[in-house]
């Protein structure tokens, strides 16, 4: 049940000022849109459709804040996993809704609609539309990365650096923590279990990911923050385990690298001083993970790849390849294989990566953190025609016209043709989880008008 919507056919208004290239081949295939929605913040369409979309695809409305209202303030965000395997597969979508403040009862921001306060998981039933919070508790602050384990329960965590709201049940730790969600087996929406993982690093989490051994990738999102794995002792079982940092060699950012142990006791008080003290890697604000076959990538929201130094970089997406030798490279950036921004001069770029997502054939989505967010696709099969490191493949799918509002979780389901995207802090006070859908051949484009 999807409040459905279609997509804004592309007008002569749009300059063509973005590198677009050709069409991007796949399930989800699409001629790249001209530009970002540069202008657009007060169209009047924009609370129903804040997308600006290929040609051939509808944007419709999943879940808003009229099904699920849990905040007094507006604050939705992330949203990647769905059921993806058994019975039911496809059908839930589970979200965490990042919710910040102090002391419980002074956080407006975090103040709910039933008179409490704190964190929260939600899920929606695609198949009927309905929504409903899992579980939701008060010491939980900022929750943002989520993803299903192999082993079939949920993953979520806290992106806070410094902690306000000690966990009862791991009172050491500092920053924040991964937790573990346990659905009901006769009600996917419903929680068995929720247990406290500080062995995952006490962190401001956001990317999580997991690779075919079971070890779980995550990363502190800071301005000197590192990529970390960890490790079980037995596979599935995240209560015992080494958590190590990324350490490239040579004091380099990129090249050939190695994982570093932590002292597993600093890791769960405070982990990003265990990283410092084995000298790990630092890379501007870390922020979600997406792992297609060997290769981790990695967002970098402010990283300069020129210079290392510079904290306030246009950012850029780095792989890792896995295995018993990990290498590091830079794989898309502003200025290599993408345009630079200029908003000012109407200039459409690449700036500040976020989330990102495994698409149906191998290709990486990327969506900024950034006035105007903007959906771009890399494929990392594409040529490096120029030789300079950087391959070519990078177009515009989408930009979101909502200018205050961010987009979020972008996330692929069963469904090969269908992107899910989240819409936090809009504009028009009502935040929203999206599907973007690819039309078939045949297919009556004013059906859903």
């Amino acid at each position: 049940m999807k409040k459905s919507t279609l997509a804004l056919t592309l007008v002569a208004a749009f300059a063509a000022n973005v590198h677009a290239g050709s069409a991007v081949n796949g399930p989800m295939a699409f001629n790249p849109i001209a530009a970002s929605a540069y202008g657009m913040e007060n169209d009047a369409d924009i609370t129903t459709t804040p997308w600006v979309i290929p040609e051939g695809y509808v944007q419709s409305i999943v879940s808003d804040e009229t099904d699920l209202d849990i905040y007094v303030a507006n604050d939705w965000h992330d949203m990647n996993t769905v059921n993806e395997t058994g019975k039911h597969a496809g059908r839930y979508m589970y979200r965490t809704h990042e919710v910040r403040g102090g002391a419980i009862g002074n956080d407006g921001n975090s103040l709910r609609v039933d008179g409490g306060s704190g964190g929260a998981v939600s899920v929606v039933d695609l198949k009927t539309g309905i929504s409903k919070e899992v579980v939701g508790r008060a010491d939980w602050e900022a929750l943002d990365g989520i993803v299903w384990t192999p082993w079939r329960t949920v993953l979520f965590a806290e992106e806070v650096g410094t902690a306000a709201r000690p966990d009862p049940d791991a009172p050491q730790a500092q920053a924040g923590l991964v937790y573990e969600l346990k659905l009901d087996k006769h009600d996917p929406m419903s929680a068995e279990s929720v247990t406290v993982r500080p062995m995952l690093g006490a962190l401001a989490h956001e990317g999580l990911e997991i690779d075919a051994e079971g070890n779980v990738y995550v990363i502190d999102e800071d301005r000197k923050g590192s990529i970390y794995k960890f490790v079980p002792t037995t596979y599935g079982d995240l209560s015992s385990g080494q958590l190590y940092a990324l350490k490239v060699m040579d004091g380099a950012k990129t090249g050939a690298a190695e994982w570093v142990a932590l002292d597993m006791t600093q890791a769960q008080i405070k982990a990003h001083a265990a990283a410092t003290a084995v000298g790990a890697t630092e890379f501007c604000r870390p922020e979600d993970l997406e792992r297609i076959d060997s290769t981790l990538y990695v967002a970098l929201t402010c990283e300069d790849v020129d210079n290392p130094a510079n904290t306030s970089g246009k950012g850029a997406v780095m792989a890792v390849e896995l295995g018993d030798k990990p290498m590091v490279s830079y794989v898309v950036s502003a200025g290599k294989n993408a345009p630079i921004e200029d908003q000012a001069a109407g200039i459409t770029g690449f700036k500040g990566p976020d989330n990102l997502a495994n698409g149906p054939d191998g290709k990486l989505w990327i969506i900024e953190d950034n006035a105007f967010s903007d959906i771009w696709v890399y494929d990392p099969r594409s040529k490096d025609a120029n030789g300079d490191g950087y391959k070519d493949g990078v177009h515009l799918f989408a930009s979101l016209k909502d200018k205050p509002a961010e987009g979020s979780g972008i996330y692929f389901g069963k469904d090969p043709r269908t992107l899910f995207v989240n819409v936090q802090h809009s504009g028009t006070g009502n935040d929203k989880t999206m599907a973007i859908t690819k039309q078939h051949k045949g297919h009556d484009k004013h059906h859903n008008d």
